[in-house]
């Protein structure tokens, strides 16, 4: 049976995923530091990004978001293809939501400062409207999930084969550096302005393409609880058991093609996605079917203003507000003092998105 009622686990994973970048790796950074043990400082360690090659925790954050967005198709595109709506009109949105989240990462990165030769113009919001898009065009004309999980390995088989047998001029085939991996190589080439990474960029071109194949995983899990073929245990064995699956297989592969986020290599993507099943399992199944909702809803009300927060956190100076209202208070904690003042700045952007949330201003793309 079929139902389109909200989901509320994915807001609330949508909040957990979004709490770690607006202050949660700090909260929790300045913990593991202050506590100094071996075990302590591994989980800071977790809450760095990989130089290169490799994986940490702190590496799920972006695809995780990904592949959250991509859950949601089988209820903003497929619901409305059951209502009738002709697939021009909802194509005409997807790709309107694209280019809205495109230009709003051209803000992000500083357009407005007018430096046009030397602007970023691949950003993360560009890339999520951009592999949602791609995803979103094999949803609408794809609605067999059967169809869509060919299309998911398809995409991630082109990107290992571009990047382990396509050779770079002057480098050779396979060689997976941030100077002769062909990622850089098509950014070089085709991208205007600079580049994130000088010779290449973690947002860059094949990037948003192997990025495309979590947010299309993201659509099959939503298909699978959207469509009410199995009772809400099995589902949650479905997805967990799925996620477990895809990291085995990206583990596997890895010995020969590592996990590179920078480049967002297909075992990348495929253990992002295994990982990203298996949360989405553990919050459909606490949320959603052991109605979590009071204990969810700190999380919720951060998900359901995901990009609202991510652009403030840009534009408007909260640290130094927290560090006003809370400073002198912090100081009598000594060493633990940055704590505080992470934990400030925490309630500060969370009272200002329930502020948003109580007055029902909600920024939708």
């Amino acid at each position: 049976m079929r139902s389109d009622k909200r989901l509320l686990s994915l807001d609330a994973l949508r909040g957990f995923d979004m709490l770690w970048i607006i202050g949660g790796e700090e909260l929790f950074r300045a913990l593991g530091e202050i506590i100094n043990r071996p075990w302590s400082l591994g989980w800071v360690e977790q809450l760095e990004h990989v130089p290169w090659a490799g994986f940490h925790a702190y590496d799920l954050i972006f695809p995780l978001f990904m592949f959250i967005s991509g859950v949601a198709i089988p209820y903003a595109i497929t619901g409305k293809l059951d209502q009738g709506v002709p697939r021009a009109d909802i194509v005409r949105r997807v790709i309107k939501r694209a280019l809205v989240l495109v230009l709003l990462g051209f803000v992000y990165n500083g357009i407005l400062e007018l430096h046009l030769a030397t602007q970023r113009y691949p950003s993360v919001l560009g890339q999520i409207g951009l592999a949602y898009l791609i995803a979103a065009l094999i949803v609408v004309y794809t609605r067999r999930i059967r169809i869509r999980a060919i299309w998911f390995f398809g995409v991630l088989a082109g990107i290992a084969i571009l990047q382990l047998a396509v050779p770079v001029p002057g480098v050779g085939a396979g060689v997976l550096t941030p100077e002769g991996c062909i990622n850089g190589y098509i950014d070089r080439l085709l991208l205007p302005g600079t580049l994130y990474g000088k010779v290449f960029d973690p947002e860059g071109i094949l990037c948003i393409i192997s990025a495309s194949a979590v947010v299309l995983a993201g659509s099959m899990a939503g298909s699978l609880i959207r469509q009410g073929r199995f009772n809400p245990y099995r589902n949650t064995l479905i997805l967990a058991g799925s996620g477990v699956i895809l990291i085995l297989a990206a583990t596997l592969l890895s010995t020969w093609y590592p996990f590179i986020k920078a480049a967002w290599t297909s075992t990348f993507s495929v253990l992002t996605a295994g990982i990203s099943l298996i949360l989405l399992a553990f919050f459909y199944l606490l949320v959603d079917v052991w109605k979590g909702e009071r204990w969810s809803f700190f999380l919720r009300v951060i998900g359901m203003n995901s990009i609202t927060i991510y652009l403030a956190v840009r534009m408007i100076n909260f640290r130094a507000t927290s560090d006003f209202l809370v400073g002198g208070f912090a100081r009598f904690f000594g060493e633990f003092s940055p704590v505080i003042l992470s934990l400030g700045l925490l309630t500060l952007e969370w009272l200002f998105l329930y502020f948003l949330y109580k007055k029902r201003i909600f920024l939708r793309v």
